[in-house]
């Protein structure tokens, strides 16, 4: 029993069974997130996920059950999907807004042995894993594949100046992703000297604790007095919101990525859109293509996400796991085998 209130426990239940067009995969691994910590402590958006439920959704595995009517993928073979699948048919999806779709199925329960992909899935939103990239590298694609959705979404150009708030996985794959598409200076804030620590082996060219240093005084002196390209905040709390807004240059952007709790605001200062044309903007999941994206970085490398597993626990101790998660300052991810 995790703050006296939720209930997590192992529990023995059935295999899924397979219907036409399904695959039933076997789990090798699974990686925690943020997002799974935050729905066991607050809940959930009901059209998402209800409670109670099978937590887990960044997942790889083997196929181990193909339904009827499929010729791909084959048994054995080793994939990742989900969590999502549009239905490509509302008014979201036909303005290629595919991460908004109306009738988005989601798809919930990798921290089990087997878990099942739903068929409208299967076509939509799985690919084979190649050979050389492990199951916990291919887990990481559901995380990347949202980070990818921002980093796109902000626009980030060759060259830009680039604030990320939080040295969490998230503000990391920020980090990673921001580096590849050429930014010229990245700044990594958080209040933890270990994961800032954590932050420097993946080469950012300056952190802040924000603990100890005036954050916007510093950001303002490495940018030339001027102020961020871009600013990306990474964490999902009010404070860091409304901070991140005094991070950004004239013209720049600011990109709210953090997920806050339900029913939050913000103040914002009118003069800074209007006067200081700054773009504020939030971006949601990611599409079928960002998925696919993803993947592609992980098994060229071009995006190395294997440093950011920290620790490697059982299926088992998934209630341990979730401690860790709510009181570490310096795990990263955790790989669940099961």
């Amino acid at each position: 029993m995790l703050y006296g209130v939720k209930d997590l426990r192992i529990e023995n239940i059935e295999v899924p069974e397979v219907g036409a067009g399904e695959v039933l995969v076997r789990v090798k691994a699974a990686t925690t997130c943020g997002t799974d910590l935050k729905i066991f402590q607050r809940g959930y958006v009901e059209k998402v996920i209800k409670l109670p439920t099978v937590f887990g959704h960044e997942w790889a595995g083997e196929v181990v059950e193909v339904g009827g009517g499929l010729e791909w993928p084959k048994k054995g073979m080793r994939v990742r999907a989900g969590n999502s699948a549009p239905c490509l048919h509302c008014i979201m999806c036909q303005k290629g807004k595919y991460n908004l779709c109306e009738n988005m199925i989601w798809l919930w329960g990798a921290y089990a042995e087997y878990i099942k992909v739903p068929a409208r899935m299967v076509p939509v939103n799985m690919q084979e894993i190649p050979q050389h990239v492990s199951y916990e590298e291919a887990a990481f694609t559901e995380p990347l594949a949202c980070v990818l959705h921002g980093v796109e979404e902000a626009r980030v150009k060759l060259g830009d100046t680039v604030a990320i708030i939080g040295a969490g996985p998230i503000g990391l794959l920020h980090l990673l992703s921001v580096k590849k598409t050429g930014a010229g200076k990245t700044i990594i804030i958080d209040l933890v000297d270990e994961r800032l620590n954590f932050a420097e082996k993946l080469g950012p060219d300056e952190t802040i604790n924000a603990g100890r240093e005036n954050v916007v005084e510093k950001v303002r002196q490495l940018t030339g007095g001027y102020g961020a390209d871009v600013v990306i905040e990474a964490i999902g709390l009010p404070a860091t919101w409304e901070q991140a807004l005094k991070l950004v240059r004239k013209g720049g952007t600011v990109l709210e990525f953090g997920g806050c709790p339900p029913g939050t605001e913000i103040k914002l200062d009118t003069e800074l859109l209007h006067y200081g044309e700054v773009t504020v903007l939030g971006t949601f999941h990611a599409t079928p293509l960002h998925f696919r994206e993803a993947l592609s970085l992980i098994s060229s490398r071009t995006l190395d996400v294997r440093p950011l597993v920290t620790r490697r626990m059982r299926l088992e101790d998934i209630k341990e796991a979730f401690e860790i998660l709510s009181t570490s300052k310096t795990e990263i991810k955790i790989a669940i085998n099961s």
